[in-house]
C-alpha cells in the first residue's frame, strides 16, 4: 500500500522526468511537503487531448467520473491485480493512466518492544526524484480532478517492510504508460518490468509522521 509520501523537491527538480513546457511551468509555485495524505492534493502529469504531457493538481483519493458522491471506501490506492476489472478504476486505467511526482514514501512495521508502529522512509539512491504510476478522472458534477496511486505485491528490499508497495515506473517507460493507445496488459507488464523498485533505500523516522496533522520533517533513525 501506498498512504504517505514526501514531496520535498523543488518542481524545476523534475525537469528531466517529464516533457512539460517547462518555459511555463518552472515557475510553478510548489513547497516542500514531508507528510502527504490521501484527499490532500497533489500534483500529477497526465497527457492532454492532443497527446502532450501536462501537469495539474488533484484530489488523492480518486472520484470516478460517473460518481453522484464522494466514494466513502478507500480510494488512495488501487491494486495492479484489480485495475482493469474493477468498475471503480477500469476506465482510467483504460485512457487515463497518469504519473504522480514524488521523492519518498513511508511504510510501517510493528515495534516488539512496545507494539506501536515504527515509520519508515522509503526512497531511491541519493533521495532523487522519481513518479508513482497513478490513473486520474475528472468527474464534472462533483466539479473534481483526482487521483490514486498504483500498487503490487512487494519486491526486494521493500517486503522487508511490507508485502505490498507502490508502482514506480522507470522514466523510459513514461511515455507508453500515458498513451490511451497503450493496451491493459501492456501497460500491466510496464509496471512489473519497467519499474526501480530494486533501487529502493529505507531508514526508519520519528512516529511524529504516524498523525496526518505533522507536516514538519520527520527525525532521522530516532532512538
Amino acid at each position: 500500500m501506498c498512504g504517505r509520501f514526501t514531496f520535498e523537491h523543488e518542481w524545476p527538480a523534475f525537469t528531466d522526468l517529464y516533457d512539460l513546457p517547462w518555459d511555463q511551468e518552472r515557475g510553478r509555485n510548489t513547497q516542500a511537503r514531508f507528510n502527504i495524505s490521501p484527499t490532500q492534493d497533489v500534483l500529477i502529469v497526465h497527457n492532454d487531448a492532443a497527446g502532450h504531457q501536462m501537469a495539474e493538481t488533484a484530489r488523492w483519493w480518486l472520484v470516478p467520473f460517473w460518481a453522484k458522491e464522494l466514494p466513502k471506501g478507500a480510494m488512495f490506492n488501487a491494486r495492479i491485480e484489480t485495475i482493469g476489472t474493477s468498475p471503480a478504476f477500469r476506465d482510467a486505467f483504460k485512457s487515463k493512466r497518469c504519473l504522480i511526482p514524488a521523492d519518498g514514501f513511508y511504510e510501517w512495521t510493528v515495534n516488539q518492544d512496545d507494539g506501536k508502529k515504527d515509520p519508515w522512509l522509503i526512497y531511491q539512491p541519493g533521495g532523487g526524484p522519481f513518479s508513482f504510476a497513478g490513473l486520474w478522472a475528472h468527474n464534472e458534477k462533483l466539479g473534481i480532478t483526482s487521483c490514486t496511486i498504483v500498487t503490487m505485491p512487494a519486491a526486494e528490499p521493500m517486503n522487508q517492510l511490507h508485502d505490498r508497495q507502490p508502482a514506480i515506473l522507470e522514466p523510459a517507460a513514461y511515455e507508453e504508460w500515458l498513451d490511451p493507445a497503450t493496451s491493459g496488459a501492456r501497460a500491466k507488464e510496464l509496471l512489473e518490468k519497467q519499474n526501480l523498485h530494486g533501487m529502493l533505500e529505507f531508514h526508519r523516522v520519528s512516529r511524529d509522521v504516524n498523525s496526518s496533522r505533522f507536516t514538519g520533517k520527520p527525525e532521522v533513525n530516532p532512538l
